[in-house]
């Protein structure tokens, strides 16, 4: 099914904002609507955003209101720097099952359901395969809060696909995504003048840049992709390969054993890194990726390119800091800009001056 009416759960984090950029410029998507608690950090122009939580009942209310067909649940957190795990379980567990009861209520519009999952679902082992593909399970129950709610919250979206086999469920394990200025614990590593590594290891390192993580969710809305799918990059690099490429020396500064004890050393030198990220630094992991791009979505970066545009991005964040102020959301400024009939469209009319909405509507009703 195609989808055209489309919610967006968290808005206002970088993957919702910037998708909902990508699906305004898609002609065939007729309403956006997207939620959240916060402001939105993007500029939308065509994207309605409600100032709400994930409650069912509200939820539901929009959803039939709106006639969404297609919901594209951005919110999970994986990385327990972003938020408290208490807040984080509240986010990924609670808060996904109430999305899916309201889109699991009778009568209910929404035929589809896109699910952004992590690639921590599958944890970091020393004995794992060189490539997770989607039929595996965990080889091991996980270990750590985040990557049991990610457990549960995929166990909550695979129960509603079984009990509603007319929609279209999709799950996406993105892997780590760098580029930009979305932050996280890998990418906070990788902005560090050196990069730390544990004494004895070079792990294996797969990311997926930014941009083909927002671009496989715009994917999974285009497309019909019922079950679970890998979202790497091509291509896996040595952590050694990732200093070497981010023009940056590799520094074993870690023990090799114990995580706690190897957290506290960072701390000591004010960093915090989550256990999930140490586990990466001691054995790495892999997707297998073919099942995505068997479904016709095609990467614009590998691994590879995706460092290097990191590298680009490092050496040019001082000037793009002091460029323009960042965008700030101004409900009454959004509402004159969308909707006044004073203000001109910026699609060039005829003759290439901008076309007047107010006379377009006036020509319209003519």
């Amino acid at each position: 099914m195609s989808s055209r009416r489309i919610l967006i759960t968290g808005l206002s984090s970088d993957w919702g904002g910037s998708l909902a950029q990508v699906l305004e410029r898609d002609p065939d998507v007729q309403a956006i609507v997207g939620i959240d608690t916060t402001d939105p950090r993007h500029a939308l122009e065509r994207t309605e955003f409600v100032r709400v939580d994930t409650d069912h009942v509200v939820l539901r209310r929009i959803l039939s209101a709106a006639a969404i067909d297609t919901v594209i649940d951005t919110r999970l957190i994986a990385d327990p720097l972003i938020a408290p795990l208490g807040r984080a379980h509240e986010v990924n567990v609670l808060g996904t099952r109430s999305v899916l009861l309201a889109c699991g209520d009778p009568g209910s519009p929404v035929r589809k359901i896109v699910f952004k999952s992590s690639a921590h679902y599958y944890g970091c082992e020393p004995n794992d395969p060189a490539f997770f593909t989607e039929e595996m399970s965990r080889p091991r129950p996980p270990t750590t809060a985040i990557e049991r709610d990610i457990v549960e919250a995929e166990a909550a979206v695979g129960d509603f696909a079984t009990a509603n086999p007319s929609a279209i469920v999709t799950i996406l394990r993105v892997a780590e995504a760098i580029g930009g200025e979305p932050s996280g614990s890998r990418l906070s590593l990788l902005n560090l003048p050196v990069v730390p590594a544990i004494l004895g290891f070079d792990p294996r390192c797969q990311f997926i840049h930014r941009d083909d993580a927002v671009g496989v969710l715009a994917h999974a809305a285009r497309q019909d992709l019922p079950g679970i799918y890998n979202a790497a990059a091509d291509g896996v690099l040595a952590l050694s390969e990732v200093a070497s490429l981010l023009g940056k020396p590799m520094l074993p500064m870690l023990p090799p054993w114990g995580t706690v004890f190897a957290a506290a050393q960072l701390r000591r030198l004010g960093l915090r890194v989550p256990v999930e990220t140490l586990g990466q630094l001691r054995f790495g992991r892999g997707l297998d990726n073919r099942r995505l791009k068997a479904s016709g979505y095609s990467y614009m970066y590998t691994s590879r390119e995706a460092v290097l545009k990191l590298r680009a991005h490092q050496r040019l964040r001082p000037l793009l800091r002091s460029g323009s102020e960042p965008y700030r959301y101004e409900r009454e400024v959004e509402e004159f800009l969308r909707w006044s009939p004073s203000v001109r469209s910026v699609e060039p009319a005829r003759g290439g001056e901008p076309a007047d909405r107010a006379g377009q509507e006036r020509g319209a009703r003519g």
